[in-house]
Protein backbone atom coordinates (compact mmCIF):
# COMPACT_ATOMS: atom_id res chain seq x y z
CA UNK A 1 0.00 0.00 0.00
CA UNK A 2 2.86 2.43 0.74
CA UNK A 3 4.64 1.57 -2.45
CA UNK A 4 1.72 2.34 -4.73
CA UNK A 5 0.94 5.88 -2.46
CA UNK A 6 4.50 6.54 -3.23
CA UNK A 7 3.91 5.63 -6.88
CA UNK A 8 0.56 7.62 -7.00
CA UNK A 9 2.38 10.95 -5.73
CA UNK A 10 4.91 10.58 -8.03
CA UNK A 11 2.31 10.61 -11.03
CA UNK A 12 1.21 13.64 -9.71
CA UNK A 13 2.34 17.18 -11.71
CA UNK A 14 4.56 19.67 -9.94
CA UNK A 15 2.46 22.47 -9.15
CA UNK A 16 4.63 25.97 -8.09
CA UNK A 17 3.54 28.72 -5.63
CA UNK A 18 4.81 30.84 -8.36
CA UNK A 19 3.14 34.03 -9.52
CA UNK A 20 4.38 37.08 -11.99
CA UNK A 21 2.62 40.45 -12.44
CA UNK A 22 0.18 41.09 -15.80
CA UNK A 23 2.79 42.74 -17.58
CA UNK A 24 5.37 40.16 -16.84
CA UNK A 25 3.33 37.71 -18.10
CA UNK A 26 2.00 39.70 -21.17
CA UNK A 27 6.01 40.13 -21.70
CA UNK A 28 6.56 36.89 -22.09
CA UNK A 29 3.65 35.80 -24.18
CA UNK A 30 4.37 38.85 -26.64
CA UNK A 31 8.19 37.87 -26.73
CA UNK A 32 7.41 34.18 -27.27
CA UNK A 33 4.77 35.07 -30.38
CA UNK A 34 6.70 37.65 -31.67
CA UNK A 35 10.19 35.14 -32.01
CA UNK A 36 8.22 32.01 -33.01
CA UNK A 37 6.84 33.52 -36.19
CA UNK A 38 10.14 35.19 -37.01
CA UNK A 39 11.19 30.80 -37.37
CA UNK A 40 13.51 31.62 -33.91
CA UNK A 41 13.13 28.17 -32.57
CA UNK A 42 11.35 28.04 -29.08
CA UNK A 43 14.34 26.64 -27.33
CA UNK A 44 16.46 29.72 -28.32
CA UNK A 45 13.44 31.85 -27.67
CA UNK A 46 13.84 30.95 -24.06
CA UNK A 47 17.80 31.61 -24.46
CA UNK A 48 17.23 34.84 -25.37
CA UNK A 49 14.40 35.57 -22.90
CA UNK A 50 16.65 34.86 -19.71
CA UNK A 51 19.66 36.44 -20.29
CA UNK A 52 16.72 40.05 -19.24
CA UNK A 53 14.71 37.99 -17.32
CA UNK A 54 14.19 38.44 -13.29
CA UNK A 55 12.84 37.11 -10.08
CA UNK A 56 9.75 34.68 -11.04
CA UNK A 57 9.39 35.27 -14.86
CA UNK A 58 13.24 33.48 -14.58
CA UNK A 59 12.21 30.66 -12.55
CA UNK A 60 9.31 30.03 -14.93
CA UNK A 61 11.84 30.42 -18.19
CA UNK A 62 14.38 28.21 -16.57
CA UNK A 63 11.65 25.45 -15.29
CA UNK A 64 10.15 25.63 -19.20
CA UNK A 65 13.50 25.19 -20.56
CA UNK A 66 14.26 22.24 -18.59
CA UNK A 67 11.25 20.74 -19.74
CA UNK A 68 11.84 21.38 -23.11
CA UNK A 69 15.08 19.42 -22.95
CA UNK A 70 13.62 16.67 -21.50
CA UNK A 71 10.97 16.24 -24.33
CA UNK A 72 8.25 17.68 -22.68
CA UNK A 73 5.70 20.34 -24.16
CA UNK A 74 4.72 23.61 -23.77
CA UNK A 75 1.50 23.25 -21.71
CA UNK A 76 2.80 20.64 -19.96
CA UNK A 77 5.63 23.00 -18.53
CA UNK A 78 2.82 25.75 -18.07
CA UNK A 79 0.07 23.28 -15.98
CA UNK A 80 2.63 23.47 -13.31
CA UNK A 81 2.20 27.27 -13.04
CA UNK A 82 -1.94 27.24 -11.87
CA UNK A 83 -1.49 30.73 -10.29
CA UNK A 84 -0.05 32.66 -14.03
CA UNK A 85 -1.83 29.73 -16.33
CA UNK A 86 -5.29 28.78 -15.63
CA UNK A 87 -6.99 25.31 -17.29
CA UNK A 88 -8.35 27.42 -20.21
CA UNK A 89 -4.69 29.27 -21.48
CA UNK A 90 -3.22 25.22 -20.92
CA UNK A 91 -6.08 24.02 -23.06
CA UNK A 92 -5.48 26.61 -25.88
CA UNK A 93 -1.74 26.09 -25.34
CA UNK A 94 -2.62 22.34 -26.18
CA UNK A 95 -4.54 21.98 -28.85
CA UNK A 96 -2.32 24.33 -31.18
CA UNK A 97 0.82 22.43 -30.27
CA UNK A 98 -1.03 19.88 -31.67
CA UNK A 99 -2.25 21.32 -34.93
CA UNK A 100 1.25 22.98 -35.00
CA UNK A 101 -0.54 26.31 -35.01
CA UNK A 102 1.71 27.35 -31.32
CA UNK A 103 2.58 31.13 -32.72
CA UNK A 104 -0.99 31.88 -33.94
CA UNK A 105 -2.38 30.95 -30.82
CA UNK A 106 0.20 32.89 -28.68
CA UNK A 107 -0.57 35.95 -30.70
CA UNK A 108 -4.58 35.17 -29.77
CA UNK A 109 -3.36 34.77 -26.21
CA UNK A 110 -1.59 37.86 -26.55
CA UNK A 111 -4.59 40.00 -27.41
CA UNK A 112 -6.64 37.76 -24.75
CA UNK A 113 -4.22 39.32 -21.90
CA UNK A 114 -4.17 42.95 -22.85
CA UNK A 115 -8.04 42.66 -22.98
CA UNK A 116 -8.39 41.28 -19.42
CA UNK A 117 -5.56 43.86 -18.20
CA UNK A 118 -7.84 46.68 -19.61
CA UNK A 119 -11.25 45.29 -17.88
CA UNK A 120 -9.40 44.43 -15.04
CA UNK A 121 -8.35 47.92 -15.03
CA UNK A 122 -12.01 49.39 -15.66
CA UNK A 123 -13.44 47.51 -12.82
CA UNK A 124 -10.29 49.28 -10.44
CA UNK A 125 -10.85 52.59 -11.65
CA UNK A 126 -14.28 52.58 -10.54
CA UNK A 127 -13.38 51.24 -7.32
CA UNK A 128 -10.49 54.00 -6.40
CA UNK A 129 -12.70 56.40 -5.50
CA UNK A 130 -14.78 55.09 -3.07
CA UNK A 131 -12.17 52.93 -1.57
CA UNK A 132 -10.31 56.69 -1.15
CA UNK A 133 -12.60 58.45 0.10
CA UNK A 134 -13.13 55.20 3.28
CA UNK A 135 -9.42 55.62 3.68
CA UNK A 136 -9.79 59.34 4.32
CA UNK A 137 -12.75 58.55 6.36
CA UNK A 138 -11.02 56.32 8.62
CA UNK A 139 -8.03 58.47 8.92
CA UNK A 140 -10.05 61.21 10.35
CA UNK A 141 -11.85 59.22 12.67
CA UNK A 142 -8.71 58.20 14.10
CA UNK A 143 -7.63 61.11 14.75
CA UNK A 144 -10.71 62.59 16.41
CA UNK A 145 -11.05 59.42 18.27
CA UNK A 146 -7.16 59.53 19.43
CA UNK A 147 -5.99 63.17 19.34
CA UNK A 148 -9.95 65.09 20.07
CA UNK A 149 -12.06 63.20 22.53
CA UNK A 150 -9.25 62.44 25.10
CA UNK A 151 -8.88 65.94 25.80
CA UNK A 152 -12.73 66.96 25.38
CA UNK A 153 -13.66 63.61 27.64
CA UNK A 154 -11.63 65.57 30.57
CA UNK A 155 -13.68 68.41 30.21
CA UNK A 156 -16.61 67.01 30.47
CA UNK A 157 -15.46 64.38 33.16
CA UNK A 158 -14.22 67.27 35.28
CA UNK A 159 -17.58 69.53 34.61
CA UNK A 160 -19.76 66.35 35.71
CA UNK A 161 -22.17 67.44 32.02
CA UNK A 162 -25.29 64.57 31.63
CA UNK A 163 -23.36 62.95 28.12
CA UNK A 164 -25.98 61.87 24.48
CA UNK A 165 -25.12 58.06 23.81
CA UNK A 166 -23.49 58.78 20.77
CA UNK A 167 -20.78 60.51 23.01
CA UNK A 168 -20.55 58.49 25.38
CA UNK A 169 -19.87 55.41 22.82
CA UNK A 170 -17.04 57.79 21.44
CA UNK A 171 -15.78 58.40 24.65
CA UNK A 172 -15.63 54.09 25.50
CA UNK A 173 -13.97 53.54 22.20
CA UNK A 174 -11.30 56.58 22.57
CA UNK A 175 -10.25 55.37 26.12
CA UNK A 176 -10.24 51.84 24.84
CA UNK A 177 -7.54 52.90 21.82
CA UNK A 178 -5.63 55.59 24.13
CA UNK A 179 -5.20 53.74 27.54
CA UNK A 180 -5.35 50.35 26.18
CA UNK A 181 -3.68 50.68 22.74
CA UNK A 182 -1.18 47.06 23.28
CA UNK A 183 -4.10 45.15 23.85
CA UNK A 184 -6.14 47.04 21.14
CA UNK A 185 -3.72 47.61 18.42
CA UNK A 186 -3.02 43.15 18.91
CA UNK A 187 -7.16 42.66 18.88
CA UNK A 188 -7.64 44.51 15.61
CA UNK A 189 -4.27 42.28 14.02
CA UNK A 190 -5.76 39.10 15.49
CA UNK A 191 -9.23 40.29 13.71
CA UNK A 192 -7.97 41.10 10.62
CA UNK A 193 -5.78 38.12 10.09
CA UNK A 194 -8.43 35.59 11.13
CA UNK A 195 -10.44 37.62 8.33
CA UNK A 196 -7.80 37.23 6.08
CA UNK A 197 -7.79 33.48 6.86
CA UNK A 198 -11.71 33.25 6.78
CA UNK A 199 -11.63 34.63 3.55
CA UNK A 200 -8.89 32.29 2.13
CA UNK A 201 -10.64 29.22 3.19
CA UNK A 202 -14.36 30.00 2.73
CA UNK A 203 -13.48 32.68 -0.80
CA UNK A 204 -16.27 30.73 -2.44
CA UNK A 205 -19.16 31.66 0.45
CA UNK A 206 -17.41 34.98 0.71
CA UNK A 207 -17.68 35.67 -2.84
CA UNK A 208 -21.39 34.32 -3.04
CA UNK A 209 -22.44 36.80 -0.03
CA UNK A 210 -20.63 39.95 -1.74
CA UNK A 211 -21.87 38.71 -4.90
CA UNK A 212 -25.43 38.92 -3.62
CA UNK A 213 -25.57 42.32 -3.00
CA UNK A 214 -28.34 44.56 -5.06
CA UNK A 215 -25.35 46.63 -7.10
CA UNK A 216 -22.48 44.52 -7.03
CA UNK A 217 -25.00 41.55 -8.66
CA UNK A 218 -25.79 42.78 -11.58
CA UNK A 219 -22.45 43.90 -12.27
CA UNK A 220 -20.69 40.57 -11.53
CA UNK A 221 -23.43 38.60 -13.82
CA UNK A 222 -21.95 40.71 -16.72
CA UNK A 223 -17.97 40.41 -16.13
CA UNK A 224 -18.90 36.19 -15.68
CA UNK A 225 -20.84 36.51 -19.07
CA UNK A 226 -18.06 38.90 -20.38
CA UNK A 227 -15.27 36.19 -19.49
CA UNK A 228 -17.16 33.45 -20.53
CA UNK A 229 -18.00 34.03 -23.98
CA UNK A 230 -14.21 35.21 -24.03
CA UNK A 231 -13.05 32.34 -22.81
CA UNK A 232 -15.48 29.96 -25.04
CA UNK A 233 -14.57 31.86 -28.38
CA UNK A 234 -10.56 31.18 -28.08
CA UNK A 235 -10.56 27.46 -26.96
CA UNK A 236 -13.65 26.34 -29.97
CA UNK A 237 -11.15 28.74 -32.35
CA UNK A 238 -7.86 26.85 -31.14
CA UNK A 239 -10.00 23.42 -32.33
CA UNK A 240 -11.61 22.56 -28.36
CA UNK A 241 -14.81 20.55 -28.65
CA UNK A 242 -17.60 22.47 -27.24
CA UNK A 243 -18.05 19.89 -23.94
CA UNK A 244 -14.88 20.21 -22.89
CA UNK A 245 -14.84 24.18 -23.86
CA UNK A 246 -17.96 24.63 -21.41
CA UNK A 247 -16.63 22.66 -18.55
CA UNK A 248 -13.07 24.61 -18.86
CA UNK A 249 -15.29 28.00 -18.41
CA UNK A 250 -16.72 27.07 -15.52
CA UNK A 251 -13.68 28.27 -13.60
CA UNK A 252 -13.33 31.48 -15.18
CA UNK A 253 -16.89 32.50 -13.89
CA UNK A 254 -17.43 33.89 -9.92
CA UNK A 255 -20.73 33.80 -9.56
CA UNK A 256 -22.62 30.77 -8.75
CA UNK A 257 -25.72 30.63 -10.76
CA UNK A 258 -23.85 31.42 -13.69
CA UNK A 259 -21.61 28.09 -12.83
CA UNK A 260 -24.36 26.50 -12.37
CA UNK A 261 -26.28 27.81 -15.98
CA UNK A 262 -22.78 26.90 -17.69
CA UNK A 263 -22.74 23.17 -16.29
CA UNK A 264 -26.61 22.70 -17.42
CA UNK A 265 -25.71 23.82 -20.70
CA UNK A 266 -23.07 21.11 -20.82
CA UNK A 267 -25.48 18.46 -19.83
CA UNK A 268 -27.94 19.69 -22.80
CA UNK A 269 -24.96 19.81 -25.30
CA UNK A 270 -24.10 16.49 -24.16
CA UNK A 271 -27.15 15.29 -25.15
CA UNK A 272 -27.78 16.49 -28.46
CA UNK A 273 -29.05 19.69 -27.94
CA UNK A 274 -27.80 23.48 -29.18
CA UNK A 275 -26.13 25.81 -26.76
CA UNK A 276 -28.83 28.07 -26.93
CA UNK A 277 -31.41 26.12 -25.67
CA UNK A 278 -29.40 26.02 -22.51
CA UNK A 279 -29.41 29.56 -22.07
CA UNK A 280 -33.23 30.08 -23.05
CA UNK A 281 -33.32 28.22 -19.84
CA UNK A 282 -32.48 31.07 -17.58
CA UNK A 283 -33.28 33.88 -19.45
CA UNK A 284 -33.24 35.89 -15.88
CA UNK A 285 -29.55 35.51 -16.16
CA UNK A 286 -28.81 35.34 -19.61
CA UNK A 287 -29.67 38.30 -21.61
CA UNK A 288 -31.80 37.44 -24.63
CA UNK A 289 -29.77 39.30 -27.01
CA UNK A 290 -26.50 36.96 -26.06
CA UNK A 291 -29.06 33.82 -26.69
CA UNK A 292 -30.23 35.18 -30.32
CA UNK A 293 -26.38 36.19 -31.30
CA UNK A 294 -25.42 32.63 -29.96
CA UNK A 295 -28.32 31.28 -31.71
CA UNK A 296 -27.91 32.69 -35.41
CA UNK A 297 -23.69 31.61 -34.74
CA UNK A 298 -25.15 27.89 -34.30
CA UNK A 299 -26.81 28.35 -37.29
CA UNK A 300 -24.52 29.55 -39.59
CA UNK A 301 -21.77 27.52 -38.29
CA UNK A 302 -19.89 30.28 -36.76
CA UNK A 303 -20.58 29.82 -33.20
CA UNK A 304 -16.99 30.94 -32.38
CA UNK A 305 -17.17 34.55 -34.07
CA UNK A 306 -20.98 34.68 -32.68
CA UNK A 307 -19.11 34.83 -29.00
CA UNK A 308 -16.74 37.32 -29.86
CA UNK A 309 -19.23 39.35 -31.18
CA UNK A 310 -21.16 38.69 -27.85
CA UNK A 311 -18.42 39.07 -25.74
CA UNK A 312 -17.51 42.75 -27.29
CA UNK A 313 -20.96 43.61 -26.67
CA UNK A 314 -20.95 42.41 -23.27
CA UNK A 315 -17.49 44.07 -22.56
CA UNK A 316 -19.59 47.27 -23.77
CA UNK A 317 -21.88 47.40 -21.35
CA UNK A 318 -19.87 46.84 -18.29
CA UNK A 319 -18.28 49.72 -18.97
CA UNK A 320 -21.55 51.94 -19.06
CA UNK A 321 -22.46 50.29 -16.20
CA UNK A 322 -18.80 51.01 -14.33
CA UNK A 323 -19.37 54.81 -15.72
CA UNK A 324 -23.07 54.70 -14.00
CA UNK A 325 -22.00 53.03 -10.57
CA UNK A 326 -18.91 55.74 -10.62
CA UNK A 327 -20.95 58.56 -11.25
CA UNK A 328 -23.05 57.58 -8.30
CA UNK A 329 -20.46 56.47 -5.98
CA UNK A 330 -19.03 60.19 -5.67
CA UNK A 331 -22.00 62.12 -4.35
CA UNK A 332 -23.29 58.99 -2.18
CA UNK A 333 -19.52 58.82 -0.38
CA UNK A 334 -19.35 62.29 -0.25
CA UNK A 335 -22.50 62.18 1.72
CA UNK A 336 -21.91 59.11 3.50
CA UNK A 337 -18.43 60.73 4.92
CA UNK A 338 -19.97 64.17 5.32
CA UNK A 339 -23.15 62.42 7.75
CA UNK A 340 -20.67 60.63 9.68
CA UNK A 341 -18.03 62.99 10.51
CA UNK A 342 -21.03 65.67 10.93
CA UNK A 343 -22.91 62.99 13.46
CA UNK A 344 -19.43 62.82 15.44
CA UNK A 345 -19.14 66.71 15.78
CA UNK A 346 -22.78 67.14 16.63
CA UNK A 347 -21.99 64.61 19.70
CA UNK A 348 -18.80 66.42 20.23
CA UNK A 349 -19.93 69.85 20.01
CA UNK A 350 -23.54 68.83 21.51
CA UNK A 351 -22.62 68.33 25.04
CA UNK A 352 -20.62 72.05 25.07
CA UNK A 353 -23.74 73.72 24.14
CA UNK A 354 -25.66 72.33 26.99
CA UNK A 355 -22.70 73.27 29.35
CA UNK A 356 -22.88 76.96 27.98
CA UNK A 357 -26.38 76.80 28.43
CA UNK A 358 -25.83 75.58 32.30
CA UNK A 359 -23.38 78.20 32.86
CA UNK A 360 -25.73 81.23 31.24
CA UNK A 361 -28.71 79.60 33.89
Amino acid sequence: MTQLKKEETKKKPLSYKISISTTDKLTLISNFATMLSAGISILETIDSLLEDAKGNQKKVLEILREDLMQGKRVNESFAKFPRIFNRVTVSIIKASEEAGTLDKTLKDLKENIIKENEFTDKVKSALTYPILVFIVFIGVLFMILVVVMPKISTVFSRLKVTLPLPTKIMIFVSDLMVKNTIPFTLSMIIVFTGLIVLYKTKRRLFLNVLFSLPIVSDLVKQIDLVRFTRSLYYLLSSGIPIVSGLELTQEVVMRKDVIEIVGKSKEMVTSGKKLSEGFKSKKGIVPSIMVKMIEAGEKTGSLDRSLHDVSEYLDYQVSNTLRILTTMLEPLMLVFVGVMVGGMMIAIIGPIYQLIGQVGK
